[in-house]
Formats: structure tokens, C-alpha cells, sequence
């Protein structure tokens, strides 16, 4: 087992009531947790009142981050699975393990004695559960182990931390700081998030303010993230290519425009395994004015047709005898929060188009979706056509709010095409962990 410096200092100075570690990702702030702090702690309490408990986003993110290293490390003997009483056996002793995202899911252990508590991605948690977790550490004995990546500077957990009278150590880490990994992948991680608050919070691990513009890289140079999708590769082009054959999956997202807003329709393709995702069309439609509503049979008109374009733009048609399918046109995504526009859409759609699977959008939260796009433009694996022109502007448009109390959040007052960002992000939200490849540290 190969610990570096920081690692090393950690285990020689956790000795407080709470010893928290934060910083870039994959600067090993987790690993020397699983690797030692755990077990170490685990063993140190045994037969000593109090529960044993792990804490994070979710049952699943404990066994993904958590567990399953450890496992790795000590074989399913020593580290067991989390069972129907949320409890997993690690080192001989019982440890409940529950999500921290909500109150509700931790109720179980209120009111209980904890004598010691290991946190994954702190910053994530509900507020309310990290302050029941404070009154539960009540023994001579309890302690606290736990990591997280860097939020906002007025951040609840940041509060905690910068207070003096408590007894806290807080190690901070950078992606500089872990010297096993190999310096190209660091490489390319500092050229995905250059230039945005992402640089500074998950490679030099810094508490700071989401400001200015989201698609930073994006905004500066649209027109390099600009490709054409034609039937045969050409030499001597400046922009990037993709064969019509090369694009494996189509699926289009639709998001309904509330007040001041309009509807809009985006068109994403991927290369094979999920190797670029290429914005091939989008289209926002608006009123012609403030007293015309464009009513559920007139959007179904207009979105279908927009499929129909994407068809015959870019779809692979296989003839089935009298019947044409297009094998690369797979799903759409719409927006769940319009129940009754939703339902005329898929039947709309499922009547022309009965191979298209019309689903809800499963919308995962924003700053989620804004970091994985953010990250594949940064690798260059982001790419749109000249048809995209409304998506393009929105992208380039897109701005934090800074006016958001304690929340990184998208600016959402009507000057930003917000809606386009949204249809587009219906199409890759459920694909984001393949697309960003992420089993990064935290």
C-alpha cells in the first residue's frame, strides 16, 4: 500500500473530533480513508458504546466510493454489503450506512450514540443531517473522518470549517498533491476544466464563487467547436469531420417555455462509445407576439416536423417493405414538469414516428449537467453543426447568477435562452457517467 506525503501527514494528524479533507478530485483524499483511516478507526472503538456509521449522497455512492475500495483492499470477508437494515459488517463490527442527501434517511439513527462517522462528499449532504450528525458524536471517544470537493466560499460546510473554536483538522489537497497519477491524465483533467470555476475548485481544490460565464472555453471561440457531418470524409477541411454512418444514436430533447419563454427542440448524436456528442440540430420556437399562445396541436405540428428534418438530415433509413425506419433516431426526451403537453407530444410522435421512444426527461440537477458539459467541451469531445444556431447562442449566452444565495446557479431571468441548454441536456443526462467517464476520487 503506497501512501504520499499528504497522505502520510494526515494519518499523523487526524487526531481531532472532526478531520475533514478537501480538495481537487482524484488527489487521494479518499484512498488513504479506505485504505487506512476506516478500518483503523472501526478497530480503535470496537466493543465500545456507540454506533458505527457512514455517511454519503446515497447507499449507492457509499458501496461505489466507499465500500467497493475497500473491498478491493480486504477482500468481501472483512468488508461485507449493505443489508435490508442499511447496516454492512467491515472489520467484525456493524456499520450503518445511509444517504445523507436527506433528512428522512438518516431518521433512523436519531437520537442515537455515534462513537464514529465517516463522511463522503460532505458538501453534498443536507445541511440539516451534518447539524443532527454534530449532536450525535456525544462520547469522550467519537471522531469524525470524512472528504469533499470544494463549493461556493459562503457554503454551509465552509462556515463549519473556518470556525476556530471548534476541533477541527482540515487538510486541503490539489491534483498535484497525489504523485501516482500519471502526469498526461493530469494533464488533459487541466485542459478540460481550464478556464472555469471548475479548475479552481476540483484541480486546485479551492473554495470559490461561480461567476461570469458558464461555457467560458465555449463562449470565447464557438466557431472552434463547429463540425460538418457529410457522407464521405474530405481531406484539406478546417473543420471537423463526422460520416452521417459514424453517428450511432440520435435522440432529441424538448423543453417547454414558460412565461416570456419559448419552446425548444435539440437534436444530439453520438459517435461509438459515447466518443463525441455532436449537437446536430435545434430550433427554439417562439410566439410572434405576447397575446399568441402556440397551443398542444400546433407544438406537436411543429415538433414533429422538426424529427422529420432530423430525419432526413442526418437519420440512416432501413426499408421495411412499405415501411421506412430510421435506425439511428432512437428516443425523445421531454420536459416532465408539463404533464398534459408531454402525454399530446408522445402521441403525436408515436403516431408518425412509432419506432421513436418518447419518455420523460429524468432531470438530474443542473449543476450536474453543466459540469459534464463543461467537461466534454474541454476535452474536446463537443461538437455542433451550423444547424444549431439557437443552441449555439444559448451556450454562449449562459451566465451564473450572482445573485443566488449560497447556490451555484444558472442565471434564469428571461435574457438567456435557458430552455435550448435544458432540451439539450435532456439528451445526455442519463448518459452522463459513460460520457464523462467519471470514477473519480472525491
Amino acid at each position: 500500500m503506497q501512501l504520499s506525503k499528504k497522505q502520510n501527514e494526515y494519518i499523523v494528524n487526524a487526531t481531532h473530533r472532526w478531520n475533514i479533507k478537501s480538495g481537487a478530485v482524484r488527489s487521494g483524499k479518499s484512498y488513504v480513508d479506505t485504505a487506512f483511516m476506516i478500518p483503523f478507526r472501526i478497530r480503535a472503538v470496537a466493543g465500545k458504546p456507540g454506533l458505527n456509521v457512514i455517511l454519503g449522497v446515497s447507499k449507492e455512492s457509499i458501496e461505489r466510493n466507499v465500500l467497493q475500495p475497500m473491498r478491493e483492499l480486504y477482500t468481501s470477508e472483512l468488508i461485507g454489503t449493505i443489508n435490508n437494515r442499511n447496516v454492512a459488517m467491515i472489520c467484525g463490527e456493524e456499520v450503518y450506512c445511509l444517504g445523507a442527501e436527506k433528512v428522512s434517511q438518516v431518521a433512523k439513527i436519531q437520537g442515537a450514540s455515534i462513537k464514529y462517522c465517516y463522511g463522503d462528499e460532505i458538501a453534498k449532504w443536507n445541511k440539516e443531517v451534518f447539524q443532527m450528525l454534530k449532536s450525535r458524536l456525544d462520547k469522550s471517544y467519537s471522531c469524525f473522518d470524512g472528504s469533499c470537493n470544494p463549493e461556493h466560499p459562503t457554503h454551509w460546510l465552509k462556515e463549519f470549517l473556518d470556525n476556530p473554536e471548534l476541533d477541527i483538522y482540515e487538510q486541503h489537497y490539489t491534483i498535484f498533491d497525489n504523485p501516482y497519477l500519471p502526469a498526461e491524465f493530469v494533464e488533459q483533467l487541466c485542459k478540460e476544466y481550464e478556464g472555469t470555476i471548475y479548475y479552481d475548485r476540483l484541480i486546485l481544490g479551492l473554495w470559490k464563487r461561480a461567476e461570469g460565464a458558464i461555457y467560458k472555453r465555449f463562449a470565447d471561440d464557438p466557431e472552434s467547436f463547429r463540425c460538418e457531418v457529410v457522407e464521405e470524409l474530405m481531406g484539406g477541411m478546417e473543420q471537423k469531420q463526422f460520416r452521417k454512418s459514424d453517428i450511432v444514436s440520435i435522440e432529441i430533447g424538448l423543453d417547454f417555455g414558460g412565461n416570456q419563454s419559448g419552446h425548444s427542440f435539440v437534436a444530439r448524436g453520438y459517435t461509438d462509445d459515447y466518443k463525441d456528442v455532436i449537437g446536430l440540430m435545434s430550433k427554439r420556437i417562439m410566439a410572434k407576439d405576447e397575446n399568441e399562445d402556440i397551443d398542444s396541436n400546433m407544438l406537436d405540428e411543429l415538433f414533429c416536423n422538426f424529427i422529420q428534418e432530423v430525419l432526413d438530415t442526418y437519420g440512416m433509413a432501413v426499408r421495411h417493405g412499405d415501411y421506412v425506419e430510421y435506425c439511428n433516431v432512437e428516443s425523445v426526451y421531454y420536459d416532465n414538469a408539463e404533464t398534459v403537453l408531454g402525454n399530446s407530444i408522445r402521441n403525436a410522435v408515436e403516431k408518425r414516428f412509432p419506432w421513436i421512444i418518447v419518455r420523460k426527461a429524468k432531470k438530474v440537477t443542473i449543476i450536474d449537467r453543466i459540469r459534464c458539459t463543461v467537461k466534454l467541451m474541454g476535452a474536446r469531445r463537443f461538437w455542433l453543426t451550423k444547424n444549431c444556431k439557437s443552441l449555439e447562442t444559448a451556450f454562449s449566452d449562459a451566465v451564473w447568477d450572482k445573485e443566488a444565495k449560497g447556490k451555484d446557479e444558472r442565471l434564469d431571468d428571461g435574457s438567456t435562452d435557458i430552455d435550448s441548454l435544458d432540451a439539450f441536456e435532456y439528451t445526455i443526462e442519463r448518459d452522463m457517467r459513460e460520457l464523462i467517464q467519471e470514477a473519480e476520487d472525491v
